[in-house]
């Protein structure tokens, strides 16, 4: 899962949240140095996407694209999967997206200097081309994967998984719909192990 769904799976949880959104930017068991509750959402990041990698539906939307993409393709899914949330936020929140992304934009800045580094350098850019809204559009979508594209030096040609997610929209959609229902209650169960 991208981004917008791993704070959405934090559940309200700010320090939590904060961990499930930084965990790709720390490599093994760094985390000691962290707060315990950050600390935790980094666990929880890493249940969700081995759950996530390990599960049949996400699967079937990664094979649709490994052809042209190759192992470029489950992170592709992650990509369109974040669409599909913040598309049908409404069945999910009954807090507005602009509102939650907001909130969320606000936490990052109040807890700057605990965030990884990389984070940092990142965050100015999501927050001024508000990446987590706009992955309600087809643009936003676009726009991402062209970043994604570059920064792997035109190499996993994701500039073109634009026309895949048009191409099989109802499909991806679908499965994203059944995947994240399933998602949800798992994250739920390790949460409140945590």
């Amino acid at each position: 899962m991208n981004f917008l769904a791993h704070i959405y799976l934090s559940f309200g949880d700010d320090e939590i949240a904060i961990g499930n959104f930084i965990a790709d930017s720390i490599r093994g068991n760094k985390i000691d140095h962290l707060p315990d509750r950050i600390q935790k959402g980094v666990i929880l990041h890493r249940e969700i996407d081995t759950y996530t990698d390990s599960h049949s539906i996400p699967k079937i939307s990664s094979k649709r694209l490994h052809k042209n993409y190759s192992h470029y393709s489950r992170v592709i899914v992650d990509i369109y999967y974040d669409h599909f949330l913040a598309k049908n936020w409404k069945n999910y929140s009954d807090t507005p997206l602009k509102i939650f992304v907001n909130d969320f934009y606000d936490l990052l800045e109040n807890n700057y200097t605990i965030l990884p580094n990389g984070v940092q350098r990142m965050m100015p850019y999501m927050i001024s081309d508000n990446w987590l809204y706009n992955y309600s559009k087809m643009e936003g979508i676009d726009r991402v994967l062209n970043g994604m594209n570059r920064r792997t030096k035109n190499k996993s040609k994701m500039n073109f998984a634009i026309l895949d997610l048009e191409e099989h929209y109802t499909d991806f959609e679908r499965e994203f719909t059944d995947f994240f229902n399933e998602l949800i209650t798992f994250s739920k169960h390790k949460y409140k192990s945590l």
